[in-house]
Order: C-alpha cells, then sequence, then structure tokens
C-alpha cells in the first residue's frame, strides 16, 4: 500500500520527476516525460504495479531528509542499530537523458542495504524481459518491452519471481552507486554516468538558479521552495509547465475525484508568468510566454484550456482498470476530459498576463498583439456564451460569475494595451463590451440582500474564486461588496478554518459531493486578508497553510483537516505559485503598514 500523500518527496531534471517515500521507495516515476507512461506505479495500487525500495535491510531503521539547500537533491540519513548511511537521490539535470542515481555512503559503522526493483513500464501493463548487462561496466541489469528499455548499474541483482533484490553492505567512508537511465529500446544502452560529474553539475545549476531570485520576507524559505518547485515542474524543452507530477491522487480519500494533473493548463501558465516577473525571472518569464503564443497560436476558437506539455492538443481521457487507485480510490484516470470544455476565463487569464509582462518589460514578440487581437476577436463574438467554470464543472454549463470577471479582464487588458503601448484595436467596441459585461456581473452575479458577489447568476452560494476579482483589478480589496463578499466565504466555505472551492453538495458538478479544503483558495483569502489590512488574520492564517507543507516543503492540491493529510495530487504548482503571492501581498502589505 502506498504511503500517505505527505511522505513523498520529488526529485526532477525539469522534464519528469520521481516520488521517493520515506521508506526509500520510489513509488511514482514516468520517463521521459511527466505526461509519459509510468514504469514505477505503485503509487496508485501496490509494488506489484512498479517500484524500486533501496533502504537498509534491517526492520525498524529510522530516517530523515532533506533536499541539498535549494536543489532537488534529495538526502536521507538512515540510522540502524549497526550504523549510519546517507542515500543521496538525484536526476541530472542538462545531460539531456533520463537517469535517477541513488548513491549510499557509508557514515558510521555498517549498514547492510537492501533492493526491491520491479519495472512495469505501460502504466504497469508491460512486464519488461529482463536480462544481466554483459558490459565494462560492471554489474547490471537490462529491461525491455515495447520502446522502453532501462539500465540499471550498481550491486548485483537477482531475480525473485517478477523483481530483482539484492543486498550489499556499505561500510563507514566507503561509497556506492546505483544507477538507472532509460533510453529508446531500438538504441544501444547508454554509456555509465560519471556521477561525481553529474552531482556536481545539477547541484552547481541549481544554485544559479536560485541565486537570482528576488525575494526577502518572512516567507522567505517557502518562497524559495515554491520557485523552485514551479521549475521543476516547468519542461526543460517545451517551456510547458506541469500542473502536478502525478495523476490520479484522490480529492477525496476512496472517491471518484482523481484527475490526471500531468498538463499544462493556460491558467497555470499564465500564473507562473506573473509570478516569474514579480521575481526576477525576464527571461524564464519570456520562455514561459512564448509556450504560451505556441500553444494559442491558430484559430482562437480551437483555444483549449489545457495542452501537453509540448503544446499537443489531443489529451482523451481514459480509465485505467489495471491499478485499484490510491489507497483504493478509483478510477485512476490519464488523459483530461476537461480539455473538452468551454471555459471563459482562460483569455482573460492570457490576456492579463501578457498585459503585465509587457509592462514589466519583457521584450514582446512581434506576432504577440497579433495573436492577442485575434483571441479578442473571438472573445467579442462569444462574451455570452455559458461557460463550464475554473472549477472544469461536468454539469450543465452556466454563467459563472468568476468566468464573466475574467471576460472583463480580457477587455480591459486589451484597452490598456492600446492606452499605454498604442496598439491598434476597436477600443471603442472593446470599452463598451466592458461596460456592459460590469453592469451585467452587478446585476445578475451579485446579491444585495447579502452583499455579496455569487457563484452562477442567480444563485446564493458562493464560490472561492470569487477571491480573484481583486487580483485582476475588478474591484479592490477593500471595497464593501468584496469585504461583504469575504464575510460570505469564512461563512459558507470554511468549516474546519481553511477554504473550500465551493459547496459540492449545492453545485452541480457531476460528481458525488465531497472533497477537502483547496490550499491555493486559502493561499487567496491570505491576499485578500492582507490587501484588506487584516494583516494579523494574514499571518494568521499563513503560518497554517505553511505549516501544511511537508517535510521538504511540498504542497499537494488539498487538505484533509480532520485526518491531517495531503490529498490530491502533488506537487502542485497552483498550490505554491498561489503561496508566493500569499507571501508577497504580505510583504506589500507590511510595507504599507510601515508608511
Amino acid at each position: 500500500m502506498p504511503l500517505p500523500i505527505e511522505d513523498y518527496a520529488m526529485i526532477s531534471d525539469c522534464q519528469s520527476a520521481a516520488m521517493i517515500g520515506r521508506d526509500g521507495s520510489i513509488d511514482w516515476l514516468c520517463f521521459p516525460r511527466y505526461d509519459s507512461a509510468s514504469m514505477f506505479g505503485a503509487l496508485l495500487g501496490d509494488e506489484t504495479h512498479g517500484r524500486w525500495l533501496l533502504a537498509p535491510a534491517e526492520e525498524g531503521a529510522t530516517a530523515s531528509r532533506s533536499y541539498i539547500e535549494n536543489t532537488f537533491i534529495l538526502v536521507t540519513r538512515w540510522t540502524t542499530s549497526t550504523g549510519e548511511v546517507e542515500v543521496t537521490e538525484f536526476m541530472p539535470h542538462g545531460n539531456r537523458a533520463a537517469d535517477i542515481v541513488r548513491r549510499v555512503r557509508g557514515v558510521s559503522g555498517s549498514v547492510v542495504m537492501q533492493q526491491d526493483l520491479r519495472i512495469r513500464f505501460d502504466y504497469a501493463r508491460a512486464v519488461p524481459w529482463v536480462r544481466q548487462a554483459t558490459d565494462e561496466e560492471g554489474p547490471g541489469i537490462i529491461a525491455t518491452a515495447g520502446p522502453d528499455a532501462v539500465i540499471v548499474r550498481g550491486p548485483r541483482l537477482k531475480a525473485k519471481g517478477e523483481s530483482h533484490r539484492g543486498t550489499f553492505p556499505v561500510q563507514t567512508g566507503e561509497t556506492v552507486d546505483v544507477v538507472l537511465a532509460w533510453y529508446p529500446s531500438y538504441r544501444e544502452a547508454p554509456p555509465a554516468l560519471d556521477v561525481d560529474t553529474v552531482l556536481g553539475s545539477t547541484k552547481a545549476w541549481w544554485d544559479e538558479w536560485t541565486k537570482g531570485i528576488a525575494h526577502q520576507g518572512r516567507y522567505h524559505e517557502q518562497v524559495l521552495r515554491s520557485l523552485t518547485v514551479l521549475r521543476a515542474l516547468t519542461h526543460e524543452d517545451t517551456g510547458g509547465i506541469a500542473a502536478a507530477a502525478t495523476t490520479s491522487l484522490p480529492e477525496q480519500f476512496g472517491g471518484a475525484r482523481n484527475w490526471d494533473y500531468r498538463f499544462t493548463w493556460l491558467r497555470d501558465a499564465s500564473l507562473a508568468l506573473s509570478v516569474l516577473i514579480n521575481h526576477g525571472y525576464l527571461r524564464e518569464a519570456a520562455g514561459w510566454r512564448g509556450w504560451l503564443l505556441r500553444a494559442i497560436a491558430g484559430d482562437p476558437a480551437d483555444v483549449q484550456i489545457m495542452y501537453g506539455l509540448g503544446g499537443e492538443r489531443d489529451l482523451p481521457e481514459r480509465e485505467l482498470t489495471n491499478f485499484p487507485g490510491y489507497q483504493g480510490a478509483s478510477p485512476v484516470r490519464i488523459g483530461n476530459g476537461a480539455v473538452d470544455q468551454f471555459q471563459a476565463d482562460v483569455i482573460g487569464e492570457v490576456m492579463v498576463a501578457l498585459q503585465e509582462a509587457r509592462e514589466r518589460g519583457v521584450p514582446s514578440a512581434r506576432h504577440a498583439w497579433p495573436v492577442q487581437r485575434s483571441l479578442m476577436k473571438f472573445t467579442e463574438q462569444n462574451w455570452q456564451r455559458k461557460d463550464s467554470g475554473i472549477w472544469e464543472m461536468r454539469g450543465a454549463e452556466q454563467y459563472f460569475t468568476h468566468s464573466r470577471v475574467m471576460v472583463w479582464a480580457a477587455f480591459d487588458r486589451a484597452i490598456k494595451a492600446h492606452e499605454r503601448f498604442g496598439l491598434d484595436g476597436p477600443v471603442e467596441r472593446w470599452q463598451t463590451l466592458r461596460s456592459r459585461i460590469e453592469e451585467e456581473i452587478e446585476e445578475q452575479g451579485f446579491d444585495r440582500e447579502r452583499n455579496t458577489y455569487v457563484q452562477v447568476y442567480g444563485s446564493k452560494e458562493v464560490d472561492a474564486s470569487l477571491l480573484i476579482l481583486p487580483q485582476v483589478g475588478y474591484v479592490k480589496a477593500t471595497d464593501p461588496r468584496m469585504l461583504g463578499t469575504v464575510a460570505a466565504i469564512e461563512q459558507d466555505l470554511m468549516p474546519d478554518g481553511l477554504v473550500m472551492r465551493y459547496r459540492t453538495q449545492h453545485s452541480d458538478d457531476g460528481l458525488v459531493p465531497g472533497e477537502y479544503p483547496f490550499l491555493a483558495c486559502s493561499f487567496w483569502l491570505v491576499e485578500q486578508y492582507a490587501t484588506s489590512g487584516r494583516h494579523e488574520d494574514a499571518l494568521a492564517l499563513m503560518d497554517r497553510l505553511v505549516g501544511l507543507a511537508n517535510d521538504v516543503g511540498l504542497l499537494s492540491e488539498e487538505y484533509d483537516v480532520v485526518g491531517r493529510r495531503q490529498a490530491g495530487n502533488t506537487p502542485q504548482a497552483l498550490s505554491h505559485l498561489a503561496l508566493v503571492r500569499a507571501a508577497d501581498a504580505i510583504e506589500s502589505g507590511k510595507d504599507m503598514r510601515g508608511r
């Protein structure tokens, strides 16, 4: 059975990632990309679905772990009755390969280490043919199935059923390296790595990248870790940012709200662009913007809410019945059916992000404004359409207030692009439509009796996405309408002190009701508190939220307050993006109070 979600640490080479449990087992790995088929899938089942255990053979060994500074090089110190060892695990960055290095160093005494390797390609549907490697690089095994192959070099492993196992002793001062390399099965196995060299270069790359982070403040460490998570989830070649490293970790334990997040949402990419700009990464911001412009190029009627990491459009949703699901939560899904939804807010997200990039001095691509003009023409023709909303409701399309505000924001940023940069367009028409949408929102999306904006037109329900309204400039955080909305959210969506997305039992989302608080929404509330003068409330909620990160600083999508455990896919880009914004808002609010 897989461990609690918070017991997993991620290592990454900015192309893919592995999830390593506290027990020393890699229970999730997709090579060569985040969205490739898994070769270790025990996270969604058990060891028969693939895993790679490396840990002391002695039962009862204890472990502590941390990343080396601001890298994704994980160091676990194991203590046994006979000695101590350190296991350093990482995915080499920059070698254009797909490798995992696990280096065991003897610290004191003597420790017997064990391995249990179970390779299961193609989402545990392909048990490979395995043979011993016969080259001058030392002991190893080669596993092959269909298009996939790996070579594992290190201490000798022997077949036992459908696994390969082995033990080896590690003495004080001794170093033993175990290296797994994936490669296409139609090619020769790659040569052995120089572990010292790739360890040094990987650390140096992360050190250089984090050196440029512009941030100081109370939550400096959490901001640094969050920014490195965002960088790790961003594909080195394409610039596409995976929403998370995993698929189908449940939003409700034992339930069916299990989705594949290994793709790039326009919304996440737009928010990442903003966060990068605000922290000094103009070059990386230009790369993210380039991905956005490539993804949405073409007929704006064909714009999707999400794409593959390389901009792929075809992401059909399927269920994998061979997986029982994380601790029994089924179905396990790959692909995402929401790709076919119309979500009216995404063009607004893109327009907001591209305008911010322009205003902050990110060099503009020549084709950026023509692409934006094309998006605006589509928005002019479709601004009255209902949609599925930010939460990808699988019920009937409706007029979601947040979506209507983001349509307003699209016209607002197009107008500002003309006013501030002289970019051409039908500005008078944009101004007319912006005013019409605002009038409509105030008439149909605001409950005067309760003094709150509502989830959908004509409803009495509220939605955490309403906290985004001040973020895009629709209304000030201190406006009485916004303060009333916050009061309603506090009353309706915070039964355990953290923010739910919406009340599932009162919303037509096409699924069985029930989920846990959504961490990004709680960070949005921190930002709202900080920008509306509730500084102490902002600090109290922020302290609670950062305390929900696991021992290496990772946040998942949701949190089960009663069970005191993380829930949903992990690490979640949106959670870490919202953390950074909340920390920035607290620092800005503190500065304002000091003046």
